[in-house]
């Protein structure tokens, strides 16, 4: 996807990007699923956030593991989108170490996500 970080996503999704990518700046986060795994079994991720067109394989490496450690976490976005928000490509998970980033981060995943608006006709 060209442009923007999220460009074609709504606000809360916007935030959440731009949230990340502040995290990324902030040395509060690691990437991809096997640093988001290690960590998480070393008790460090405070929560996650998977790319929603990761393989089913990342997926199942991934999810379990922080289903079982109690680690709240998010599918949003697209790899593409999540590494564009990180400056870097392609990112199939994010694990936030940060408390406050990751509370926040949740925050913006369970907020109801609209289309942008882009003016005139209906809704879709």
């Amino acid at each position: 996807m060209e442009g923007a970080p999220g460009s074609g996503a709504g606000a809360s999704e916007r935030a959440l990007l731009s949230l990340l990518g502040l995290a990324a700046r902030a040395r509060a986060l690691v990437t991809g699923t096997d640093m988001v795994r290690g960590a998480a079994r070393d008790g460090k991720v405070a929560a996650a956030v998977l790319a929603g067109d990761a393989s089913p394989t990342q997926a199942r490496k991934l999810v379990p593991l922080l289903q079982a450690r109690g680690i709240p976490f998010a599918v949003r976005s697209s790899q593409a989108d999540l590494g564009a928000a990180l400056g870097k490509g392609p990112v199939s998970a994010v694990g936030i170490i940060d408390p406050s980033f990751a509370r926040r981060a949740m925050e913006l995943a369970a907020a109801p996500t609209q289309p942008q608006d882009r003016g005139g006709g209906e809704p879709y």
